[in-house]
């Protein structure tokens, strides 16, 4: 797709424009700008959508100010909801189900003293609720991964090449590539199968 020149979507719903820091090939498809409403990333093109991904309205790229995502060729996101404040990589071929969150940052810190003084600010104007002590984690999903509808996708977790996460788990640790994992905390539940390397397909 190509953006409209004011960096509008065609026929788009929301009247919003997408950033500028959003860096979208002309084969990608974004449903509105709406995925943006809640971008506050401020480095020069923190987001890259490849060639031939899709990401649908009901989508957010909830970032902050020095966030870095990126969204691998013919990815699909369909609803999900990414809270970066470092970085999220999302590799090629990778499905994302509705009410995905995947995240690299807590947020807000565990110790309720800390929590309740940035709770009692949120109704300042432009407070945003986020601990600038708390340190993010990257996020990086690898090439063909597939992720169910209501997915959690903990800070610091690598999801390997070719692997699954069943509906409603929640993936706090690293996923070895080709592993369906379920549950919460997600667990390995099979081994999946492998694609033949090049060498081992018939002529």
């Amino acid at each position: 797709m190509s953006l409209l020149p004011d960096r509008r979507v065609r026929d788009d719903w929301f009247h919003g424009l997408v950033p500028q820091c959003v860096d979208i090939d002309p084969q990608a498809y974004l449903e509105s700008a709406y995925s943006f409403a809640l971008c506050r990333a401020e480095r020069a093109h923190a987001v890259r959508i490849e060639r031939a991904a899709h990401v649908y309205s009901s989508s957010l790229f909830d970032l902050g100010t020095n966030a870095e995502v990126s969204i691998g060729p013919f990815a699909m996101l369909n609803g999900a909801r990414l809270i970066c404040e470092s970085q999220i990589t999302i590799g090629a071929h990778v499905l994302i189900s509705w009410n995905v969150v995947i995240m690299d940052s807590y947020r807000l810190p565990p110790d309720p003293a800390r929590r309740r003084a940035l709770i009692e600010r949120a109704s300042a104007p432009l407070h945003r609720m986020v601990d600038p002590a708390l340190p993010a984690a990257p996020v990086h999903l690898r090439d063909n991964v597939w992720l169910g509808f209501d997915v959690c996708v903990l800070p610091g977790v690598t999801i390997g090449e070719g692997s699954v996460v069943g509906a409603r788990s929640v993936v706090c640790g690293d996923v070895s590539p080709y592993t369906l994992v379920a549950g919460n905390p997600a667990r390995p539940v099979r081994d999946l199968p492998r694609p033949p390397r090049a060498h081992e397909v018939a002529p």
